[in-house]
């Protein structure tokens, strides 16, 4: 079973997007590679949901990481070799004698460029031979893929290839019918590892810089997610916060004043969990986890002009979509922030109330809900649900608000908001 998301929570985390500004796909994306990054793409686009798979996952970055390896190739020279072995070569023997001495011919009579371009191909191919079987010496036991490489570059039949200096036509002819004909699949096998190390080594390099931490996968039933010291990995200074969520306490509700980093919280732990779910390194000092089906977020509902849609309106879709998935039995973790911002206070009050107190009933799955209306968690302290209370703290200093940014536990009683309007001197401008 693949892991459930959608559109609205891959915007809402800032996941995807190879040009979008911090988005966390950039943030990895320091491949050498374009099949590399079509690689790291389709990992991003399809977390898994297997435990197993995704230890494995991270234990080959774990491998990776722990050797602190150099990806041996620039993108020019990779992509020369690349498109010189993806060209293909003759069917047989004669067909390349034949092929490979007509370009040689025409390049002499008419300047024909393709004799020059197939030479340049070999010799960066013969380049990418050379710097892999150097590379490949550096990789300690312990990797299936490492082993496959160091027993594809110990075949005999490439040893003159690798030893090669400035090939004559003899040998131009003998090494291109070798590498893109007899040995074709075996080439294109090479150069799938080559991708896939890396995307390994960028990945690995990321978590080494940034001191992520690689999360455990455990098995669904054990319904926990635990993370310690959890960070937004866009920022630099970011401050570190823990959370635990479990069978006793699977909803976190959550307050703050505005500007006191609800969201950043939120979107910090949701990117976590997706991570996680990739196999990939996280911003923080430990998680562990129990595999889910899904993520589902809403913190940015946009309203819907062309459907009729209000804010409103568009957020209690929202909570529908999400309430059918979680009423169908899914696992999932929920990441709620400011529930029914669009209406009335009252009706807020009521929408939230109602739906908190719903989803928390469900066990299987774990909640975060953020709202500023705070009489709410009052009010849910009351049902004797497995609620959990932090809230985000603000420390005045005279008449400006100061901002932790550490979660505490309990619910806030913090109402700057008037506060915040005056001393931007909102109501001196237009007395």
């Amino acid at each position: 079973m693949s892991f459930i998301t959608d559109k609205q929570t891959l915007e809402d985390l800032n996941l995807l997007g190879k040009f979008k500004s911090q988005s966390v796909f950039s943030l990895f994306n320091h491949v050498k590679t374009a099949g590399g990054e079509r690689l790291l793409e389709q990992m991003f686009l399809h977390p898994l949901s297997n435990p197993a798979d995704i230890n494995d996952r991270t234990a080959i970055f774990r491998y990776y990481q722990a050797q602190a390896l150099v990806f041996p190739f620039s993108k020019e020279e990779f992509q020369l070799a690349e498109n010189y072995l993806d060209g293909g070569g003759a069917g047989n023997y004669i067909g390349a004698v034949a092929g490979i001495l007509q370009k040689k011919v025409m390049s002499s009579l008419v300047r024909d460029v393709r004799f020059g371009e197939l030479y340049a191909g070999l010799q960066a191919t013969i380049g990418l031979l050379q710097k892999l079987t150097a590379f490949s010496a550096l990789l300690k036991p312990g990797n299936a893929e490492a082993e496959a490489l160091k027993a594809l570059l110990s075949d005999n039949r490439l040893k003159a290839v690798i030893q090669a200096k400035g090939p004559r036509l003899a040998e131009v002819i003998s090494y291109d019918y070798l590498l893109r004909t007899k040995m074709r699949p075996q080439m294109e096998r090479m150069l799938q590892t080559v991708h896939k190390m890396d995307v390994y080594i960028a990945v690995s390099d990321v978590a080494r810089a940034g001191y992520y931490c690689y999360p455990q996968a455990l098995e669904a039933d054990q319904q926990k997610a635990e993370i310690r010291d959890l960070r937004h990995p866009a920022l630099a200074k970011a401050i570190p916060n823990s959370l635990s969520l479990n069978r006793e306490g699977n909803l976190l509700f959550l307050t703050g004043a505005n500007m006191a980093g609800k969201s950043t919280f939120m979107k910090s732990f949701g990117m976590a969990v997706y991570l996680a779910h990739m196999g990939f390194p996280v911003a923080a000092a430990q998680m562990e986890f129990s595999v889910r089906d899904g993520l589902y977020t809403s913190i940015n509902v946009p309203d819907n002009l062309q459907m009729g849609y209000s804010h409103f309106y568009a957020e209690v879709q929202r909570v529908k979509t999400v309430a059918e998935a979680v009423s169908r039995g899914e696992r999932l973790i929920v990441i709620f922030d400011e529930l029914f911002k669009g209406t009335n206070v009252k009706d807020a009050y009521d929408a939230t109330l109602a739906v908190s107190a719903a989803f928390g009933a469900y066990g299987t799955c774990l909640f975060i809900i953020s709202t500023h209306i705070i009489e709410v968690g009052e009010a849910l302290r009351e049902t004797g649900s497995r609620v959990l209370f932090r809230y985000l703290p603000t420390v005045m200093d005279g008449a400006v608000p100061r901002y932790t940014y550490q979660l505490a536990e309990g619910i806030t009683e913090d109402r700057q908001g008037m506060l915040i309007v005056q001393n931007e001197g909102i109501l001196e401008l237009l007395s």
